[in-house]
């Protein structure tokens, strides 16, 4: 088992990286996004998951641990590959994606191609169990305390701001991390948290 590949980026196309180690050229499969951080010649420290089938066998990395865990967690949706994996990182952060998760937002999860409207309504079923806010390091702290929240209208000011940020056009996701980051938000009224999460979904 490759755990992880430290090298020099020697090539990249957008889908792969070629990162040399002692005179070795290994080609590490991994989302746009990673591809886009990475310039050629830098040192990089690629985490690795090594993808075998009968007619495939192929290492797909990426920067962080946490990337390569949701990475893994993806590949347990059912209907789920490495290819659409892949995409799904492309097309979301890991910070999106757990809100989208988390908040239920099955319409930005749905904009991966290969996903589609059914498909992103299975991964968050299959993943909502399996994530959790402060794996991001996002949880109770003096800074920003913790906020209870919820996806659907329970009449609290929280769930009337989420449903105002939603009809001014954010996703769900967008909605929800905009009220969770703003600190004590169960203590203020609907008009002055509505003006804080603006500022914050801004951002």
């Amino acid at each position: 088992m490759i755990a992880y590949i430290k090298g020099t980026a020697v090539y990249a196309d957008g889908e792969c990286i070629v990162v040399d180690n002692r005179g070795m050229g290994y080609e590490v499969r991994t989302s746009s996004s990673v591809c886009n951080k990475i310039r050629m010649g830098d040192e990089v420290t690629l985490y690795t998951y090594l993808y075998v089938r009968e007619d495939t066998l192929a290492l797909y990395g990426f920067l962080t641990r946490e990337e390569l865990r949701i990475f893994q967690l993806l590949l347990g949706v059912s209907g789920i590959g490495p290819k659409v994996a892949v995409s799904v990182l492309s097309t979301l952060s890991v910070e999106d994606l757990y809100y989208a998760v988390i908040s239920e937002d099955a319409k930005s999860i749905a904009r991966t191609p290969g996903i589609g409207p059914k498909g992103a309504k299975r991964l968050i079923i299959e993943l909502k169990d399996k994530l959790d806010l402060t794996d991001l390091g996002i949880g109770v702290s003096e800074e920003e305390p913790e906020v209870s929240l919820s996806p659907a209208g329970d009449g609290s000011q929280i769930a009337d701001t989420m449903e105002a940020l939603i009809a001014l056009g954010y996703s769900n996701g967008e909605a929800y991390r905009a009220v969770h980051k703003v600190p004590g938000a169960d203590s203020m009224d609907a008009e002055q948290l509505l003006k804080e999460a603006l500022k914050k979904v801004m951002l």
